[in-house]
């Protein structure tokens, strides 16, 4: 919330306090009571349940409490102007008209840092997202995970946390053994032909493996046909791999996505984390071995069977090197909260792996898992998986060429992780207010216009502390402004639930506010007074609107 509706609910609780002390004769300890904004405003602007909560305390029933506090209540210096009771034990309080120009005022002197916090308290937050298979291109569902991750990084970092951004890499382990035997039959096929070359049924099949095999080849000809085959996956993989994760970078930079830091998964392994993370789970007792096969007993880490760590060869398990990388993240980093971002095929992983953590004398409440379900494309009302560019299922390349990036980071934002969602191409192509981005950059674009356009031309910041504010009294204007007022706390409400999609719909709310009210009250009028004030309404949600949009990377045109 704004800092002018803190201090009101902080002075509407004192003053209720004071009422209830009128009867407090015996100095009874007052319980604590909530302030909030009901469901249902025409009810009120605030509600409070002080007299149900006190009610057992003062011996009272609580409509006779009710009334006492309504009776007794000074609102004077508080911002509000009148309460009602309302059963079975609640008061209503409505807003002044002081209230809704000065939190105008707040806004616009604090510009850009309005709605900043330090509600984190600068506890250090990894955020890791996107993390995909460097073994081939990023597809849609990686898309809507990045959109997710960066702005939930970013409303993080607004209330105060001291945010890290992370791509985890798996460059270890079986996918890139697949990767290996893939590029090495396509290697070969090239010099020996495919009727003597079989390809792995389980390979990459993709034409990006193609694609860099010719590379290869173009540089080293044939001087890895005769040779050891482990020597010659080898080199295969040390030329692809790299060129696949810059290819994701610069990609992702597209995207308006860059991280701090890379991390890949071959580090656990030459660092000799996994054989430490193994050992100390061998000693808090959580695993046993079988035929060759070290596990980890299921009732340790809340599943429901046992998981092999390591293999009878000796190779240990992706489950182990993820036990690894999250205990290096807690204990080796110091991270005080750990975020993954996993697609939906890794609902089931998310259990074990928080029970992991407790196995390993980690509370796992620290570590917070979002599964983004599943992303399909929509065209013409039909879901397509193919790109009639390509004939290949669909990307995160694929969908930019098609989707301008501001669009796609806003829709994919649209809906909470836990829904699935379908991606509609030709709305989000659409100039038109039904598309949910467009109308939000609109709304900016047409306060950018009012103010280029204002008949005042005043400098707003120097003349504000001599403005009356207080003649927005319009139902369009207060509704604008009290929606306005609450962008601190809608921040820090989507950063305590990992909800970047809140923001999104908060940020809509706003524009079609201001549409509302641009249509209903007339800003240029003969009363210079409150021509200014509108004025200045106008400026103060263009300030919220482009704190939002430039938090999300989206950008906020000024004329459309």
């Amino acid at each position: 919330m704004s800092k002018v509706f803190l201090k009101v609910k902080d002075l509407l609780r004192e003053k209720i306090k004071n009422a209830l002390n009128t009867v407090n004769k015996n100095d009874l300890f007052i319980p604590e009571f909530s302030i909030e904004i009901p469901s249902n405003r025409t009810h009120g602007d605030l509600s409070t349940n002080a007299a149900l909560v006190c009610a057992k305390v003062f011996a009272k029933p609580p409509a006779d409490l009710c009334n006492i506090i309504a009776e007794n209540i000074d609102l004077n210096g508080t911002y509000l102007n009148s309460c009602h009771v309302a059963m079975p034990g609640f008061i209503n309080f409505r807003l002044g008209v002081d209230f809704f120009g000065e939190v105008v005022r707040e806004i616009i002197k604090e510009d850009k840092n309005y709605g900043k916090s330090d509600f984190g308290k600068g506890k250090k937050v990894m955020v890791e997202f996107v993390s995909a298979n460097p073994t081939g291109p990023m597809h849609l569902g990686n898309a809507r995970g990045g959109s997710l991750g960066d702005c939930l990084s970013s409303i993080l970092s607004a209330v105060g946390y001291d945010v890290y951004k992370e791509f985890y890499v798996n460059d270890a382990g079986n996918q890139i053994e697949k990767f290996a035997r893939s590029l090495e039959a396509r290697y070969l096929q090239f010099f020996l032909g495919e009727n003597i070359v079989p390809f792995p049924e389980d390979g990459y099949h993709g034409d990006d493996v193609v694609k860099l095999v010719k590379n290869f080849i173009d540089i080293f000809a044939d001087k890895y046909v005769d040779c050891e085959p482990e020597f010659r996956k080898k080199a295969l993989v040390n030329f692809a791999l790299p060129k696949n994760i810059k290819k994701m970078k610069e990609d992702l930079k597209k995207y308006r996505i860059e991280y701090d830091n890379w991390f890949y998964e071959s580090e656990l392994h030459s660092s000799g984390e996994i054989e430490e993370t193994i050992k100390e789970l061998k000693s808090k007792g959580c695993t046993y071995e079988k035929d060759g096969t070290l596990w980890i007993k299921a009732s340790d880490i809340n599943c429901e069977k046992d998981k092999v760590l390591v293999r009878q060869n000796g190779v240990p398990t992706y489950f182990v090197a993820d036990i690894a990388y999250h205990r290096n993240k807690f204990l080796k980093r110091g991270f005080d909260i750990c975020v993954d971002i996993w697609g939906a095929d890794h609902h089931g992983h998310v259990d074990r792996m928080k029970g992991s953590m407790d196995a390993l004398g980690i509370d796992s409440s620290r570590l917070k898992i979002i599964v983004v379900q599943v992303v399909r494309l929509v065209k013409d009302g039909e879901i397509i998986k193919m790109s009639k560019r390509t004939g290949k299922s669909i990307g995160l390349v694929d969908l930019l060429e098609e989707v301008e990036v501001n669009r796609a980071r806003f829709l994919f934002n649209i809906l909470g992780a836990n829904s699935q969602m379908d991606f509609d191409l030709d709305l989000a192509t659409q100039q038109s207010s039904t598309n949910p981005v467009y109308y939000v950059q609109y709304a900016h674009a047409r306060i950018c216009s009012i103010l280029r356009k204002s008949s005042l031309q005043l400098d707003v910041s120097k003349a504000l502390n001599d403005m009356n504010l207080d003649n927005l009294t319009a139902n369009a204007e207060k509704e604008l402004v009290f929606c306005l007022s609450c962008y601190s706390q809608e921040i820090t409400d989507a950063s305590k639930n990992f909800d970047p999609a809140s923001v999104t719909k908060y940020v809509l709310k706003i524009a079609a506010l201001f549409h509302k009210f641009y249509t209903s009250c007339r800003i240029e009028n003969e009363d210079l007074s409150l021509t200014k004030s509108r004025t200045c309404l106008c400026l103060a949600t263009k300030i919220v609107m482009k704190n939002i949009l430039d938090m999300f990377k989206i950008d906020a045109p000024e004329s459309m």
